[in-house]
């Protein structure tokens, strides 16, 4: 699934928006940096790049991402971590980020109380999530093209999880049972480029969640067949572009 995922996926989806969040980490002049849910290391390697001076440590909960993310950014310090519990003292980090990872928390408000434990007094936490799943056309078009090859109950795993976090009144509300404040929620939206339709549907379908179901399925060789007809039907052949939208959100302790 790694492989797939930084293959395919990375390129299109994660790197146009890791070089923002950098830029935006890089600005707020950050010493040690923690990433949650660092995937394997888009976002990483882009913080190293923007923000030289910095010390990073990458996290993530999945032990074969932070092996995969580790190799290919070993200069970041590496460690497997749950992001409802940290394992790192209190206010260790003038900076906490974490690209397209709050999603998957299964508690963020929890998540977000160990963010604010690790955070300096004056530290930030910047993160961002993907706006409306129709707002993405990658993901807008692979999981129309899934629906149509599975009516009876495609995998919902997009419209839910990665993009089921969509608004800012319910992100606020989560940092401030946390005891963090919004301080800023910015709507971006990016151009993505793949090298072909072809090529984003094989990372859905051997990259995430999504892919695995559609694999224990008898008919799983048919209905990857059709999600990639379909897929390139409606992006096109050869090099393919799409707009992605997502929130970018800074946050503070309160005092």
């Amino acid at each position: 699934m790694p492989e797939a995922y930084e293959r395919h996926l990375v390129p299109a989806l994660f790197r146009p928006f890791a070089a923002d969040l950098a830029a935006r980490a890089a600005a707020l002049r950050p010493g040690r940096v923690l990433e949650l849910a660092a995937g394997t290391g888009a976002l990483t390697s882009a913080l190293l790049a923007a923000a030289p001076a910095a010390s990073v440590v990458a996290t993530d909960l999945n032990d074969t991402m932070v092996s995969a993310g580790s190799a290919r950014e070993p200069h970041a310090r590496w460690r497997q971590a749950d992001a409802q519990q940290l394992p790192f003292e209190d206010g260790g980090f003038d900076l906490v980020v974490c690209q397209f990872g709050v999603m998957f928390f299964p508690d963020r408000p929890a998540a977000y109380t160990e963010v604010r434990r690790v955070l300096a007094p004056r530290g930030r936490f910047l993160f961002s999530s993907w706006g409306p799943l129709e707002s993405h056309g990658f993901d807008a078009a692979f999981q129309t093209a899934l629906e149509e090859a599975v009516p009876d109950g495609a995998p919902r795993f997009l419209r839910d999880v990665p993009h089921g976090y969509t608004d800012p009144d319910l992100v606020a509300a989560d940092l401030e049972a946390a005891g963090l404040t919004l301080a800023t929620a910015e709507r971006v939206t990016l151009e993505g480029v793949a090298e072909s339709a072809a090529s984003v549907a094989a990372g859905f379908l051997n990259g995430t969640p999504a892919g695995a179901a559609v694999a224990a399925r008898e008919d799983a060789p048919a209905v990857r067949a059709s999600v990639t007809r379909r897929m390139t039907e409606r992006l096109g052949t050869g090099p393919v572009t799409a707009s992605m939208t997502a929130t970018v959100y800074t946050a503070r302790r309160r005092t």
